[in-house]
């Protein structure tokens, strides 16, 4: 049986958490900032957990992290 393939996108994307979870960053922060106020722009900032219905997905693309 051949090695699988880790798809490159998503490991850039998503990173495994000590409990087994994926941590994600949240979108909406790359760019008009001047319209969202510094509170949205703060929490923007940190890692979120990708959602339990998206893990098994995640972890098809995955397969060794």
């Amino acid at each position: 049986m051949p090695k699988m393939k880790t798809k490159r996108s998503a490991a850039k994307r998503f990173r495994r958490t000590g409990g087994g979870h994926f941590r994600r960053y949240k979108a909406f922060n790359s760019h008009i900032k001047t319209k969202k106020n510094a509170k949205r722009i703060r929490r923007l900032r940190k890692p979120g957990l990708v959602a339990p219905a998206d893990e098994p997905r995640v972890r098809a693309l995955l397969p060794y992290a």
